[in-house]
């Protein structure tokens, strides 16, 4: 390992608490390789390293948890390989580092798409996760992406939708709301599907869509759909 790998290594264990590793416990966070670092400590070390592929390599391979949250955030997208997101994704034992490596930087790559429709199919846990979790990101970072494009992985969602797993059926779920608020175009076959969900036999998927169908139906929300669309 580097010698700044190894120094923030060093920074990282005298942030940490084992107070704030009881509280990451307590929202479902995998602490047993965990200093206890908060995401709010952890910002300033990013911004200090920003965009460096070799330390992001380092700090993932020391197999600590702040170590593979920073270098999500230090590292740089336009060096992110397809093997190496494949590499990352099968390492994801918790939530957090899922949905912020999902976020802050997978969405942000040009395999987004093919990664969300491989991820999708993978049977373990984090990995289908991190497919919906990625779509939900990819939904609200995607600007100049054609709606179509997010209207193709409706099937997906739907297929997916009957997963009873917590930690997919959530990212399904918030896949499928973050489609729908993305514009009036999206509304409502997204709203369309959630209704279709919710009268479903599936006790999950009635779940994920009626869920989705109380945020798309809400007025505000609505409203700011309206907006975001524009005249």
């Amino acid at each position: 390992m580097s010698n700044p790998a190894k120094a923030v290594l060093a920074e990282l264990e005298s942030l940490g608490s084992e107070a704030n590793r009881a509280g990451m416990a307590r929202y479902g966070i995998n602490t047993d390789r965990a200093f206890g670092v908060s995401m709010t400590q952890l910002r300033p070390l990013a911004r200090a390293h920003k965009k460096d592929h070799a330390l992001a390599a380092a700090l993932w391979s020391s197999g600590y948890h702040e170590a593979r949250l920073l270098a999500v955030l230090v590292e740089d997208p336009k060096q992110v390989t397809e093997e190496q997101m494949d590499a990352w994704v099968a390492d994801f034992d918790s939530w957090d580092l899922c949905d912020q490596a999902c976020m802050k930087l997978f969405d942000r790559t040009p395999f987004v798409e093919d990664k969300i429709r491989i991820w999708a199919m993978d049977e373990r846990e984090f990995v289908r996760r991190a497919a919906f979790a990625m779509l939900a990101a990819y939904a609200v970072h995607g600007k100049a992406v054609p709606d179509d494009r997010y209207r193709s992985f409706l099937p997906l969602i739907e297929r997916h939708a009957t997963d009873s797993r917590n930690f997919v059926k959530k990212a399904v779920n918030w896949a499928l709301r973050q489609i729908g608020k993305r514009s009036l175009t999206l509304h409502g076959p997204a709203l369309e599907l959630a209704e279709r969900l919710a009268a479903s036999n599936d006790k999950t998927a009635r779940w994920v869509g009626r869920d989705a169908v109380r945020e798309l139906t809400d007025p505000v929300q609505i409203e700011r759909i309206k907006k975001r669309s524009g005249p």
